[in-house]
């Protein structure tokens, strides 16, 4: 059992190097600027001259040239085609919309179309489904489904904010002293979504996603201690470091859709919405966890002493790469100054 627990943790870590990478979403904005011409935007996130092949596409061909803007950023690779057309006999209204390469990704592309009338139809692309059907005539309401769903396959896909969540689970059994941890950490990453969302801070994802693994670094060296009967102030305290940690993690949630670029008005709807999908997530995830930590500890009546340092020596070694991983990231887009 004990050599089970040990390729699971593996397994884990290798899902997690290939998940802790970009969960970001892309963002394809269609803009209608009469009867047969509109603009389309394509924004890509990349970390540093890292960046997944994404191609997007319309049934019509009209994506097919080269755009009239092409940029790369730190954070982003923009491509922008101006004044397309369209005609009867291929009008832009019953295309099929697609992002070649995207299922063989772990990214979500919010899709934003503004027509004439004012009328916004927004929805989502996913590594499975990843092409869509532009209608339209479609209601302008589907935007809460698609932001819930972004939210909760975001924390779903995120390992490294799993593994804080994971990392308090172990910190602390009993479910009260549980509920006011989780509910603190809550707490927290609402507080800088919200906060974000009425522009009251500005983040740089690269250096907030940096802070994030250290953060787990540091919950880690936290369980260590806890396994060999050291009660630090985490452990005494732990929905205060719950508290603390949860701020960083509510930048990094805020950062993952406020970067996109949608428009200042969708935002703060946008994140309330992604905020209570990442809450639905979490809540899942800490009922399927907590039920596989049950189920273990009945199965491991008297484990070996050590087997208590399996988890936190692997949950501290991945967050330790990704903080390096992170760190020079963000040295290299100049996210903080080097000197």
């Amino acid at each position: 059992m004990i050599r089970s627990l040990v390729w699971a943790l593996l397994a884990l870590g290798l899902s997690a190097g290939v998940s802790a990478h970009e969960v970001r979403p892309a963002l394809i904005q269609v803009t209608q600027r009469d009867a047969h011409h509109f603009d389309v935007l394509w924004k890509q996130p990349v970390n540093g001259d890292v960046a997944l092949h994404l191609v997007p596409r319309l049934s019509g061909g009209a994506l097919d040239r080269e755009p009239d803007v092409n940029t790369i950023t730190p954070s982003f690779a923009l491509r922008h085609w101006r004044n397309l057309s369209d005609n009867e006999d291929q009008p832009l209204n019953g295309q099929t919309l697609s992002v070649a390469g995207l299922e063989r990704s772990i990214t979500d592309v919010l899709v934003s179309v503004t027509l004439l009338d004012g009328r916004t139809i927004q929805q989502i692309l996913t590594p499975r489904q990843p092409q869509t059907t532009l209608d339209f005539g479609a209601h302008a309401a589907p935007a809460a489904t698609a932001y819930l769903k972004l939210g909760i396959e975001h924390i779903l896909t995120g390992i490294d904010h799993l593994l804080f969540v994971f990392g308090l689970l172990l910190l602390v059994r009993e479910p009260k002293p549980l509920f006011g941890t989780i509910t603190a950490f809550t707490a927290a990453h609402s507080i800088t979504l919200a906060a974000t969302a009425l522009g009251w801070i500005h983040v740089r994802s690269s250096v907030v996603e940096a802070l994030v693994a250290l953060s787990i670094v540091i919950l880690a060296v936290e369980l260590v201690r806890h396994a060999f009967g050291r009660a630090g102030v985490t452990t005494r305290y732990p929905w205060l470091i719950a508290f603390a940690f949860g701020l960083l993690h509510g930048c990094a949630f805020a950062g993952a859709l406020a970067e996109v670029g949608l428009p200042s008005q969708a935002i703060p709807l946008a994140l309330f919405l992604f905020n209570v999908g990442v809450e639905i997530g979490q809540v899942l995830f800490i009922a399927v966890a907590s039920i596989a930590l049950l189920s273990l500890a009945r199965l491991l009546r008297d484990p070996p002493p050590w087997t208590r340092l399996i988890a936190p020596y692997a949950i501290g070694s991945f967050a330790s790469y990704w903080f390096i991983e992170r760190f020079l990231l963000a040295i290299a887009s100049n996210g903080i100054p080097s000197t």
